[in-house]
């Protein structure tokens, strides 16, 4: 197990160079030819083609809904629904919700890591890690509060804590339009991870974010210092910021667990209320819109009742910016049961009338 200190040589091994682009690229004069008449020839053909049949439909973002009270197997189930690229041989990260040690939604539960861990295991990964930064606790502190090291041995996995990477391991980035003052600093591990698996609760934020769910979990990477100096100093930007920070790194798998929810006040603690649900996906914006429908089904506070559930300013910016879906008819939610197939109906109405 990879000590919570933060040793280099594991955190190399978990870290994929930037390959040279300028080589993938480069092609020999005889295959550009080649290429490029294939090219043209397929161009013909779609001319004569009648303009209807050209045109593809938007595609669908696919995702999971599993009504349960038992996370492991609504991991499982969740899992087994959807397709998402394949872990085999990779060398896996998982970044999970450790804002504080404060019982789940408030940070991911014990259970969801242990299956996720499984699951990828199971898939064939070849290593698998898990890396976070808390805020605004230490983060060593409320790593060993909740118990990881020991989970760590019982199932298996490096721990990286992303507050004692060295400052060089922090890539910056500045997307267009770009709200945060300088950019913002992502852990390395997280931007050059071979496959990346992206656990949130789902729950209310209190603080500016109005709901913390797979883009807010974004948060955790990025260099504490500049996190609250700059996320927290205007709450006008918080939520644009929040989607800005999702512009360095793409998940390949997204798991909500929404068995406990808060409907008011969180990130830490809140208005409880039992869902029952897992959600599992891979795009951001799909997984976030399914959990406001879940907010608003069990009544939330003002910020999430009055407004449409595209109209989110976490879901607009990273709209904007290119990151996932672009409304509700790109969803399609994917059941195997009577319960969840009731659940997933309602909840479609709801992303339907925002």
């Amino acid at each position: 197990m990879l000590s919570l200190a933060g040793d280099g040589r594991a955190l190399q091994g978990f870290c994929v160079r930037m390959r040279n682009h300028q080589g993938e690229i480069s092609m020999k004069r005889r295959e550009f030819l080649k290429k490029s008449a294939a090219g043209v020839a397929a161009v013909s053909v779609l001319n004569r083609m009648d303009p209807s049949c050209v045109l593809a439909a938007e595609p669908k973002a696919r995702i999971a809904l599993v009504k349960t009270e038992d996370r492991a197997r609504g991991i499982e189930a969740a899992l087994k629904l959807i397709s998402f690229p394949s872990p085999q041989g990779k060398k896996v990260l998982i970044k999970p919700n450790f804002n504080t040690a404060d019982p789940t939604p408030g940070s991911t539960h014990n259970d969801t890591l242990r299956q996720l861990v499984r699951e990828m295991r199971s898939r064939g990964a070849s290593r698998i890690a898990v890396g976070d930064s808390c805020g605004p606790g230490n983060t060593r502190a409320v790593m060993e509060q909740k118990g990881i090291p020991a989970l760590a041995g019982e199932v298996g996995f490096d721990i990286i804590n992303f507050d004692e990477l060295p400052a060089n391991d922090y890539l910056r980035f500045q997307p267009p339009g770009c709200h945060w003052k300088d950019g913002f600093e992502v852990a390395r591990p997280v931007v050059e991870a071979e496959y990346l698996v992206w656990t949130c609760c789902l729950k209310t934020h209190q603080f500016g974010g109005i709901h913390s769910m797979s883009l807010k979990l974004a948060v955790g990477v990025t260099r504490k210092n500049s996190r609250f100096s700059d996320l927290h100093a205007d709450q006008n930007t918080i939520r644009f910021k929040i989607a800005e920070i999702n512009y360095a790194f793409a998940p390949q798998v997204i798991l909500m667990d929404g068995v406990d929810i808060f409907v008011d006040g969180g990130p830490m603690t809140g208005k409880l209320v039992r869902a029952g649900v897992v959600v599992a996906g891979t795009d951001r914006i799909a997984v976030d819109a399914v959990g406001l429908a879940v907010l608003k089904y069990h009544g939330s506070n003002q910020a999430i009742m009055s407004r449409k559930i595209f109209e989110q300013e976490q879901l607009t910016r990273a709209m904007e910016l290119g990151l996932g879906i672009k409304g509700p008819d790109q969803i399609e939610i994917i059941t195997a049961d009577a319960a969840s197939r009731n659940y997933a109906a309602e909840l479609e109405e709801i992303l339907n009338r925002g």
